[in-house]
């Protein structure tokens, strides 16, 4: 049998995805874990910390790669990686994660006492929606010290723009259920990702050559 914390995170994954954030109770997160209530308590504080616990280890991929990147890890600024094949990377994790959390999330603005209490979670555990815009815009500004941007170039907007790019997707493909996206939606994910890390750096990359007038 899996840890009881193990077990715990996978029913509060399962739960929040099925019946929302709102309607998911601790009491019903140890039934389908199989322990008791006061054995969740003993892992977790409160539902909003393991809500955060489960974006944390149960969704894609994108917090440690931008903390990666923000503290100048294989992928950070000045150690020649493509700046290119690593925006594609981010944003195949970022559309992914935006993806996941749609399920899980949507249901915290329906309840406006419910989004303070995971708003001040997130202050505490020092996380929060407005992360990977902070480490996108580090890795950018890395990028540009280094000479790949050019010397105009602002970060914080770019990483707006990207990310921004990211989130409506996934918006879209979660408006879309289980009807086939229209339009730019349905373009495979490879291909947006490429797309938009090549247009991103179109307007910030430091020209190669001359500019022409």
């Amino acid at each position: 049998m899996k840890p009881t914390r193990v077990r715990i995170l996978d029913a509060a994954d399962q739960l929040m995805r099925t019946v929302g954030l709102a309607r998911t109770t601790t009491k019903e997160i140890a039934r389908v874990a199989g322990c008791s209530e006061a054995a969740l308590y003993k892992h977790f504080d409160s539902k909003e910390e393991l809500f955060t616990f489960v974006l944390r280890e149960r969704l894609p991929r994108l917090a440690p790669l931008l903390a990666e990147l923000e503290s100048g890890g294989a992928s950070g600024a000045g150690d020649g990686h493509d700046v290119e094949e690593t925006l594609i990377e981010i944003a195949q994790n970022a559309v992914a994660f935006y993806a996941s959390t749609f399920p899980i999330a949507a249901s915290l603005f329906s309840d406006p006492a419910l989004l303070r209490r995971h708003g001040e979670e997130m202050d505490r555990l020092d996380m929060g929606p407005h992360k990977p815009l902070d480490a996108l815009a580090a890795y950018l500004r890395g990028q540009r010290a280094a000479g790949r941007l050019h010397a105009g170039a602002d970060p914080e907007a770019a990483a707006a723009l990207f990310l921004g790019a990211c989130f409506q997707r996934a918006f879209l493909h979660a408006f879309a259920g289980d009807r086939p996206p229209s339009g730019p939606a349905a373009q495979p994910i490879d291909e947006f990702a490429a797309a938009l890390a090549r247009t991103l750096l179109e307007g910030v990359r430091e020209p190669e050559g001359p500019v022409r007038p």
